[in-house]
């Protein structure tokens, strides 16, 4: 942004000298206004043309002191502009102005707050999984790596009212909150909760004693990350083939995914039994559990289970499959990503 004023500056002292240049002519030399403006552009141009009058001995200082500071505004204008495209500024100015216009259309996004270890390893997934998502970070050292991996950002504090709102976060579906302290996490639940009171907020937590306060701040989940941590490490050592299973099925080649499927009101397969919904045949997926509209958790549901509007499904199976089972139930899966992720 220096540069980007230094190129201002430059045209403002050009645009000064031709307006200097013109009054000075029109006083000195009692010129008309097309005259003493033609003669200041020959003059500051150094284009070698006469001059459009004989001039007066006032006139010939007038004009060598406007050639003086011509040459020397022009100087510091080219090599303004040069430094600025050089350094590619223009175009990152030009970037942000686009990444604005993109983030101002922003809906049903989510908002990652902090870029940190964790916050870097939920963008990985949410760009994995192609959710549309918007990084809040106020660490100006690790904006060039947002920008490397071309992630929409918004740079402050994601505490304050302002930077959320520029996220956008009154039309966001979720925000993560992963920023360096709990209290930092306790404030941005808080502010996200009062601005947008339907948002779906998951909080870091890094103590213990943070969760009810995080909780009664207003977060729908809170995950601890060292708590999560180790109860994968000793079910890895208590349970190793399924671990081998989770880690291959979901992360590393098996081309499957768990998914979340909100039944909705047009949903084409409603009101029907699992063993008739034909879900298994037609998207080759498994049910793993049903959230009911209720709040009631069916795990292993029986194939019997009717399958009502405003249910969950909790279900593993190809993507692509997803995407096309989303589309029948008139959804928008809420969230693809596990809970150790987070």
């Amino acid at each position: 942004m220096s540069q980007f004023r230094s190129v201002l500056i430059g045209f403002f002292l050009s645009f000064l000298l031709v307006i200097t240049g013109t009054i000075g002519y029109l006083l000195i030399e009692h010129w008309s206004l097309l005259d003493a403006f033609y003669m200041t552009i020959i003059t500051l141009s150094t284009v070698g043309f006469g001059e459009v009058h004989p001039l007066s001995s006032h006139g010939q200082v007038f004009t060598t002191c406007l050639i003086i500071s011509g040459i020397g505004v022009i100087a510091y204008m080219v090599g303004s502009v040069v430094q600025f495209v050089v350094e590619g500024q223009l175009k990152k100015l030009l970037e942000k102005r686009v990444m604005k216009k993109k983030i101002e259309k922003m809906k049903n996004h989510y908002i990652v707050c902090g870029y940190g270890r964790i916050g870097r390893e939920v963008c990985k997934e949410l760009k994995r999984h192609k959710k549309p998502f918007i990084v809040i970070e106020r660490d100006a050292t690790l904006i060039p790596d947002i920008e490397a991996h071309d992630l929409l950002y918004v740079y402050g504090e994601a505490t304050e009212d302002e930077i959320l709102l520029k996220a956008r976060v009154q039309q966001a579906l979720a925000l993560i909150a992963t920023v360096g302290s709990d209290a930092d996490n306790v404030y941005v639940v808080l502010t996200a909760r009062e601005l947008n009171p339907n948002l779906q907020i998951v909080a870091r937590a890094e103590k213990e004693e943070a969760i009810n306060k995080l909780r009664r701040a207003g977060a729908n989940k809170i995950i601890a990350p060292y708590t999560v941590a180790a109860r994968k490490i000793a079910y890895t050592v208590t349970h190793p083939l399924v671990t081998d299973f989770i880690e291959l099925a979901v992360y590393k080649g098996f081309d499957l995914q768990l998914g979340e499927i909100p039944i909705g009101m047009k949903a084409e397969i409603k009101d029907v039994s699992l063993k008739d919904s034909g879900l298994r045949e037609k998207f080759d997926i498994i049910v793993v559990a049903i959230r009911k509209a209720s709040g009631e958790m069916l795990f292993n549901p029986s194939p019997n289970t009717v399958i009502s509007p405003r249910d969950i499904l909790v279900v593993l199976g190809k993507p692509d499959k997803l995407q096309q089972l989303e589309k029948v139930m008139d959804s928008d899966s809420v969230c693809l990503l596990c809970p150790e992720v987070v």
